[in-house]
């Protein structure tokens, strides 16, 4: 029997919750601001501490992948490998969705997280020499190198662009996609675990949805931690390779991103929603009600694409939206006297802010307002899921969306026309964008009945107001339905 390697299995107590919240049970607000203290946790018998077999258990439900994509990898893995198909072991890594919790994150705001049935699927085998042999099914090239190489970052971006200079087009993609698989072993090596063992692998991710605001990057990453991980037999918690994943994009590729991705991914459970605070690094798992199969059977999720595929930044502000933030935060902790507290707005008390709120000029108080109304748009989106509230919890998806775009002042026109579609559509609960709205996709909540539905509409709809980028679409993926997922493994 093929062992399995579940990303619940190693968790550390403090840091992950199980909760089924009853209809009449009230959220605790210290989780808005903080932890919950153990007098808390006997007040709410509702809150339950997790249990490693219930992910097991929900890990039978999940759709994906196939076993015929899984027999693919193994086929093609045990040919460039030499070994019996039986000895590949696959990463499964999904990509994510947030439906709640837009651009707050980094103010240690509260988001909420799940992971959808498509992804990353990294077929390999251990190397018997230390040599690590990489193909890709989207990307040209092969990625070669060994894991008994001292790895650096040396300001990744910068070298590989001196490296480009008399590459071929070919070598300079083996480059760039190859940096993830390098990053992993610098994460890994940077904090002393020893690799012996190399990688023999495939990896292919979910077609069409590359730079789709899906998290494909963090998905990437994750996939050749856990490999490097299982062929060296090393035993690392989820919790570790967040952070292990922040190594490869912070330090190794030289990216700005947070931590919410890669948590999502590696947290999440089958059938439940993620809750996560992001000031205090806590998350919980939010069960649906009663054994969630029937309330799993009323929604599907649908992924809409706007067919960009480069950041369309027409607002240059954007990149300011986190220290105006910060400044909002700095001016309302000034005027409450409590000016020594770190400038991020999940310090400020929600009275302070509506006590101090008019001394804001108007564009750090659209982004405060956004902060504190998405906060609670969370906290009541996590109560809509588990009395089984899909009208609810669609409605504050949705209401997500226009802040975004009203009080964020994100989102490039294309988006935002998807964005206004997919609320009209059939059968649709909420929508919102994937990621910031200036390239990639648009997410939904329809329901099951009428998901087929809301697909045509929105294709047609969509190819009416934008009918170039709606034209280099593929008619077969311009519109996805997908399933609930579950945490990444390696099976």
């Amino acid at each position: 029997m093929r062992n399995q390697f579940h990303c619940h299995k190693k968790l550390i107590p403090l840091i992950h919750r199980e909760i089924a919240i009853t209809p009449n049970s009230h959220f605790p607000s210290a989780s808005l601001h903080g932890s919950l203290s153990p007098r808390q946790y006997q007040s709410h018998p509702h809150l339950l501490r997790s249990n490693p077999l219930s992910a097991s258990l929900a890990m039978a439900d999940s759709t994906w992948p196939h076993e015929a994509e899984l027999c693919r990898i193994r086929s093609i893995v045990s040919k460039m490998s030499g070994r019996d198909a039986d000895e590949v072991r696959v990463v499964v890594s999904p990509y994510r969705i947030c439906p709640l919790g837009a651009h707050i994150d980094h103010q240690g705001g509260i988001v909420s997280a799940m992971t959808i049935n498509k992804g990353i699927l990294l077929g390999f085998v251990p190397s018997a020499d230390g040599e690590v042999y990489l193909r890709s099914e989207q990307f040209k090239g092969e990625v070669k190198f060994r894991v008994d190489e001292i790895r650096r970052p040396k300001n990744s971006r910068e070298a590989s662009r001196k490296n480009h200079v008399n590459y071929s087009s070919t070598a300079k993609e083996e480059w760039c996609w190859g940096n993830y698989a390098r990053g992993a072993q610098y994460a890994l090596q940077s904090r002393g675990n020893v690799l012996s063992q190399g990688i023999i692998g495939y990896i292919c991710g979910s077609e069409g949805l590359d730079s789709s605001g899906l998290s494909s990057s963090a998905a990437v990453g994750i996939a050749y931690l856990l490999a490097f991980e299982s062929a060296n037999n090393l035993s690392i918690s989820p919790t570790e390779n967040i952070e292990y994943d922040r190594l490869i994009e912070n330090e190794y590729l030289g990216l700005r991103n947070g931590i919410l991705d890669q948590s999502a991914i590696l947290l999440s459970s089958h059938g439940c929603l993620t809750y996560m605070n992001c000031k205090t690094k806590e998350h919980w798992l939010i069960k649906p009600p009663n054994d969630g199969a029937e309330f799993q059977k009323n929604f599907r999720i649908l992924l809409a694409f706007s067919g960009l595929k480069q950041a369309l930044t027409t607002n240059p502000g954007y990149n300011r939206r986190v220290e105006e933030c910060r400044e909002a935060a700095r001016l309302l902790l000034l005027a409450s006297g409590n000016s020594k507290e770190e400038p991020i707005l999940s310090n400020v008390d929600p009275e302070v802010y509506e006590a101090h709120k008019k001394i804001l000029k108007p564009d750090l108080a659209k982004r405060a307002e956004h902060y504190f109304s998405e906060n609670m748009r969370v906290k009541k989106g996590l109560e809509a899921w588990a009395s089984g509230d899909l009208n609810e919890f669609g409605a504050l998806i949705s209401a997500s969306g226009l802040s975004s775009i009203q009080n964020y002042e994100c989102g490039a026109e294309p988006l935002i026309q998807l964005y206004e579609i997919l609320v009209k559509a059939p059968g649709i609960h909420g929508a919102r964008f994937s990621g910031a709205g200036f390239r990639g996709c648009c997410l939904a909540f329809v329901e099951s009945e009428r998901a087929v539905e809301a697909v045509s509409f929105i294709k047609k709809e969509y190819s009416k107001c934008q009918p170039d980028l709606s034209g280099h679409l593929n008619p077969d993926t311009a519109v996805l339905i997908c399933e609930a997922g579950d945490c990444a493994r390696v099976i």
